[in-house]
C-alpha cells in the first residue's frame, strides 16, 4: 500500500469516527466497508462512481406503504424497516428488504407473493425516508451534517459548512463516495487551484450521502512545536 494510500484509509477512518462521535447516522457506510481508492481529479482507479441520478435505497428506520390492485386484503401501511433490515408482512413473513430500490423491493415483493397469488399486481409508496445529505469534517467552520438540496458543488458545500478554517489544506481537499456495497471512492481534489485560476469545471457536484474531508497543512500540524524564539523563520517580520 502505497503512502497516500494509506493516507486516505486512515482519514477514511477519522471521517468516520467523528461522525459517529457526532451521533450522526452515516446511511450506506458500513464498518467492514473495503479500504478506499484514491483517484487524481480527472483519473479513475478501481470500480466506477455512480451515475448522478442513482436511485434511493431503503434503510432501516425508513417506511413504506404496499398495496394489491386484486388483492386488497394483503394491503399493508406505514412498514417500517426493522435495525436488521427485515420487515414482517401479512402473508409472507419476514422479508429482507434494506438495501432496495423502490423497483427492486416491488420485484421482491412479487416474488415472494408469488407463493400464495397468482401474478400479484403490487405498488410500494415511500412514506418516511433519509432525507438526501452530505457531511462535511476536517478544517471547515462547522463541521456536521447537512441537508442536500438541489443540486450542489463540492465549493458550494464547503462555503455551507462556513468556510475553510485558517489551518485548512486547500489543495487536497477528499471526497468520499460509494461506488457500491463493497466500495467507496475518495477524489483528491485541488479546491485552492480552482478558485485561483477562477476555473471551476472540475467542481463536482455531490451526490447525496458525500463525504468531504479537509485535511490540516503542514504548519499547523508543527505549530504546536515551534519555539517561540523561533517562530522569525516561519513568518517574515517586517
Amino acid at each position: 500500500m502505497t503512502k497516500l494510500k494509506w493516507i486516505v484509509t486512515v482519514m477514511s477512518v477519522v471521517v468516520l469516527s467523528a461522525c459517529l462521535s457526532a451521533g450522526q447516522e452515516v446511511r450506506g457506510i458500513e464498518p467492514q466497508a473495503a479500504p478506499a481508492v484514491i483517484a487524481k481529479a480527472g483519473e479513475t482507479t478501481g470500480p466506477r462512481l455512480q451515475a448522478r441520478d442513482q436511485r434511493y435505497r431503503i434503510w432501516a428506520g425508513d417506511s413504506f406503504d404496499i398495496s394489491f390492485d386484486l388483492s386488497p386484503e394483503f394491503n399493508q401501511t406505514a412498514i417500517t424497516v426493522q435495525p436488521d433490515g427485515f420487515v414482517t408482512l401479512r402473508g409472507v413473513g419476514d422479508l429482507k428488504v434494506s438495501g432496495q430500490t423502490v423497483p427492486e423491493l416491488t420485484n421482491t415483493l412479487r416474488h415472494a407473493y408469488e407463493k400464495i397469488l397468482h401474478d400479484p399486481l403490487i405498488s410500494v409508496v415511500l412514506k418516511d425516508f433519509e432525507k438526501p445529505y452530505f457531511i462535511a469534517n476536517g478544517e471547515i467552520g462547522h463541521p456536521g451534517k447537512y441537508d442536500l438540496r438541489g443540486q450542489v458543488t463540492l465549493t458550494e458545500a464547503i462555503a455551507v459548512a462556513g468556510g475553510f478554517t485558517d489551518k485548512a489544506k486547500h489543495s487536497q481537499v477528499l471526497l468520499f463516495r460509494r461506488v457500491d456495497d463493497q466500495w467507496m471512492e475518495a477524489k483528491l481534489l485541488n479546491v485552492k487551484k480552482m478558485q485561483k485560476s477562477g476555473n471551476l469545471s472540475e467542481d463536482p457536484f455531490l451526490h447525496p450521502g458525500d463525504m468531504l474531508f479537509v485535511p490540516k497543512n503542514t504548519f499547523s500540524k508543527i505549530e504546536h512545536f515551534i519555539p517561540t524564539a523561533n517562530v522569525g523563520s516561519y513568518v517574515p517580520i517586517p
